[in-house]
């Protein structure tokens, strides 16, 4: 079940990372370009739309005890998603960059450093992605490891609960031949 839900969450982060970089692009399209890449990414909103609901169905099909972990992610699916529908809002109506640049005077360079700052917050963002995948598949591990010890002393108990009932048959039967051996002795 789980596998599913993590090619769903893989498929919606491939998907949001293009919507990201086409939204980015919207604004210094021309007209023509604009009004075709505002129709790719409304379509590509709509899949991701998609995708939140199958994960939201494969948690629902989880066990409550570890649904949890999986709700708290869906809910920052969720954010995400807001943002980046609050992002092609302001960049559909975001003015062209000539337009900016007359109003502004910018000389072209803030284009430059918005990109490498872009770039650097994408590489932060994968670098994070990471850990928290690392960090994810040793909670796993550490689950898996959590279930096989408990499963351990579950049997450990049930042994030793046997080994008391004998001890308890054994003291009763030795109760009985000391009866017998003093009533045998009285003779």
């Amino acid at each position: 079940m789980s596998s599913d839900f993590e090619g769903y969450e893989q498929d919606f982060a491939v998907l949001t990372a293009e919507i990201t970089s086409k939204i980015a692009r919207v604004p210094r399209l021309p007209p023509d370009e604009k009004k075709q890449m505002v129709a790719n990414v409304e379509k590509q909103l709509e899949e991701a739309k998609e995708l939140l609901e199958q994960m939201d169905l494969e948690v629902r099909d989880i066990p409550p005890q570890s649904r949890g972990m999986y709700s708290n992610r869906m809910r920052s699916y969720k954010q995400e998603m807001g943002k980046l529908e609050t992002d092609f809002k302001r960049s559909r109506i975001a003015y062209s960059d000539e337009v900016r640049n007359e109003l502004l005077g910018d000389d072209g360079n803030s284009s430059e450093n918005q990109r490498a700052h872009l770039l650097d917050n994408t590489e932060r963002l994968e670098r994070s992605s990471r850990r928290l995948e690392a960090g994810y598949q040793i909670a796993v591990e550490t689950e898996q490891i959590g279930q096989e010890m408990l499963e351990n002393l579950s049997h450990d108990r049930e042994k030793i609960q046997r080994a008391r009932e004998r001890l308890r048959e054994t003291d009763a039967n030795l109760g009985k031949s000391s009866r017998v051996l003093t009533g045998m002795l009285r003779r």
